[in-house]
């Protein structure tokens, strides 16, 4: 190693444990382990630019073991980004930009907010999807996007069942461009991964079709750089570098367990950093030659293929005018250029399952959104997510809109915020409701990071009939609406579908979740595409002074306004609300949300054919499903558990009496 490459680490390695020491908290295990990984990576290979931090072309790292995030935030220090010494000492601590793990948008330079293991994985498949999908949809595509996705994981990340889905997937897809780093250290919190873990890593890529490059010294750079060069050469697989490592590398614990989660200490501090390291310096200290390194190496690469790249665009705008703006304006993820003022009118009298009529939707606003890209988990036929006439995206029609996920919810869910971390792309995929469980970490993980991701998950009640309760969704809408800054619309009919779409393409920031029925539902009179976007209106008023407000969604406020019609023949005057988004609903002012809900919580009924938990808020009485479904036709299943508007008429006699 030579004498700047062993001083560079070594500066590596000793912040890592002044800021997990100064935190009294922190996982200095593969910080110290991964660091010769990382400065190989960042030193002579990775080209990005802290001038332009979000330029589109840059290569892509993600930190999959998020909880190795002190060795990132070290990087970026010395790689020029916003982070500060300051910001290193202040790790861990309230409001500091190097919180405990890696956060998108918060700290300058990090790629994808990660730490649940696995997740990282992929999020890096989704951003290479992202990265060949680009390149083959604009003329000279490769002029406008040519780059590497780099992932850092470890041995807790493949441990989780999400790792093999993308694996599985990325092989498959031949994502040549991915190259995935494996700190092999042997050790996870509990002790030495043979307690849990003994299949052959190798043999497991080797058949998910990757190219596998083995690192037997992490000490290694050399080696460690020529795997890179090597990795960079495929055509046709991604890559994954197992990197043979010593975890808490210098500590008097390495290799032990005893490292991984827990500060080194003032001691055992100063032995890594003195007695191993040569490193003989007080706390925080960067050599002057180390930062120069840095800017010979990562930043005058970063800066020269800048600038190479802002001529070169300038002259694909001369050549392809048109194709740039477009670039240009996709690159932002605003579609408000693309979307129509109008949605179509509906025929009078017509009836179509929501699912059927998202499927419409999503072909119509295609035609206005190129760069729209998505699929399902294997159900593209039941959750109607195929684009009519398109293109799937596979290795050899990298320009296709339609992806076959296959049966990896999960994968697919995190790959999405990838593919939306990178840019440039609008994204949606689907599954039935039920599965969404499957999905949660990675909905979670969208919302977190603010990312517009769209779920559609159909056959949305017990109405699915007799696949029976284990495919009927319960609970799965009250999860959906417990994550924080996620946006759920159920809608009634084809009106407000259409008006759910053109909201989940409105938004920025935010994930949408569109939940769809598998049955036939008719086109209200009074439904609204307005209305959907306040999350909640009238949708049939009442005729004189309301007695009730029946508050419902999607398949259930048809019921709720045929229950209208009999309750008046009883001389009761009921108003009925459709509510498909609380979220949206939330967001209006105090004045419109009395104007639609006028009535005291105890007038008011919730309806919907799902659990009941969390109604409470808009009204005192419920009327849903608090236990699991059945398997039954679809009419005897809906009979069995009183949903008609018989029922509905007498909880509204009982209430009022």
């Amino acid at each position: 190693m030579k004498q700047i490459e062993q001083l560079s680490v070594a500066t590596i390695r000793s912040l890592a444990i002044d800021m997990i020491n100064k935190a009294n908290s922190g996982h200095p295990g593969m910080a110290l382990g991964s660091a010769p990984i990382l400065y190989t990576l960042f030193t002579k290979h990775l080209v990005a630019s802290p001038k332009e931090s979000e330029w589109i072309n840059r290569d892509r790292f993600v930190l999959s073991a998020g909880h190795a995030s002190s060795l990132l935030y070290t990087m970026l220090h010395l790689c020029g980004y916003k982070v500060s010494m300051d910001d290193l000492k202040n790790f861990r601590q309230l409001g500091s930009l190097t919180p405990g793990h890696p956060e998108y948008h918060w700290t300058d330079g990090v790629d994808a907010t990660s730490g649940p293991l696995g997740q990282g994985v992929a999020q890096a498949v989704g951003m290479a999807m992202a990265e060949a999908f680009l390149s083959a949809s604009y003329p000279d595509g490769d002029k406008l996007i040519n780059h590497y996705t780099y992932a850092l994981c470890g041995d807790g990340c493949l441990q989780e069942g999400i790792s093999q889905e993308a694996i599985s997937l990325a092989g498959h897809q031949k994502l040549n461009k991915l190259i995935l780093f494996y700190d092999a250290n042997q050790v996870t919190l509990d002790g030495a991964l043979d307690l849990s873990f003994s299949e052959c890593v190798k043999n497991r890529f080797l058949a998910s079709e990757w190219n596998v490059i083995d690192v037997e010294d992490g000490n290694d750079i050399n080696a460690i750089d020529k795997a890179i060069c090597e990795a960079k050469k495929s055509k046709n697989k991604p890559t994954m570098i197992c990197v043979h490592t010593i975890i808490g590398f210098g500590s008097a614990k390495q290799g032990t367990s005893k490292v991984h989660g827990s500060p080194l200490g003032a001691e055992d501090g100063k032995h890594a950093k003195v007695d191993v390291y040569g490193f003989d310096h007080e706390d925080f200290f960067v050599p002057e030659e180390v930062r120069e390194h840095f800017k010979e190496t990562f930043n005058a690469r970063g800066d020269k293929a800048l600038e190479k790249y802002n001529a070169d665009f300038e002259s694909y705008k001369k050549k392809h005018e048109a194709d740039a703006e477009r670039f240009v304006s996709l690159m932002k993820g605003d579609l408000k250029d693309y979307l129509p003022e109008a949605i179509p009118d509906f025929e009078t009298g017509s009836s179509t399952s929501t699912r059927v009529a998202s499927g419409k939707a999503l072909n119509a606003y295609m035609l206005n959104c190129p760069m729209l890209i998505g699929g399902a988990a294997d159900v593209a036929g039941s959750v109607m997510t195929k684009l009519d006439n398109g293109v799937n995206f596979m290795p050899e029609t990298r320009n296709g809109h339609n992806v076959n996920w296959g049966i990896r919810e999960f994968a697919m869910a995190a790959a999405q915020n990838g593919m939306l971390l990178h840019g440039g792309v609008r994204t949606y995929v689907g599954c039935f409701a039920v599965f969404s469980d499957y999905m949660k970490p990675a909905i979670r993980m969208a919302a977190l990071s603010h990312l517009p991701a769209i779920y559609l998950f159909s056959h949305d009640s017990i109405a699915v009939g007799e696949d029976g309760p284990t495919h009927q969704p319960i609970e799965q809408l009250a999860m959906l609406r417990s994550i924080p800054n996620v946006r759920v619309v159920r809608p009634a009919d084809e009106r407000e579908t259409y008006a759910a779409w053109r909201e989940a393409l409105r938004s920025l920031d935010k994930p949408t979740a569109l939940i769809l029925s598998r049955q036939n539902l008719p086109l209200l009179e009074g439904s609204s595409a307005d209305g959907v976007s306040k999350g909640a209106y009238v949708v049939s008023k009442e005729q004189k002074h309301a007695d009730l407000i029946l508050i419902a969604t999607g398949s259930e406020v048809s019921l709720a306004i045929e229950a209208q019609k009999k309750l008046l023949e009883k001389k009761i005057d009921v108003r009925v609300v459709s509510m498909p988004s609380w979220e949206l609903f939330e967001q209006q002012d105090v004045s419109y949300r009395r104007e639609v809900l006028l009535l005291p919580s105890e007038r008011r009924i919730s309806i919907e054919m799902l659990s009941t938990f969390g109604w409470g808020k808009w009204a005192k009485y419920h009327m849903g499903i608090d236990e699991f479904g059945t398997s039954a036709p679809a009419k005897d299943a809906i009979k069995k558990f009183n949903f008609d508007s018989d029922h509905l008429v007498e909880l509204c006699e009982n209430i009022l009496k």
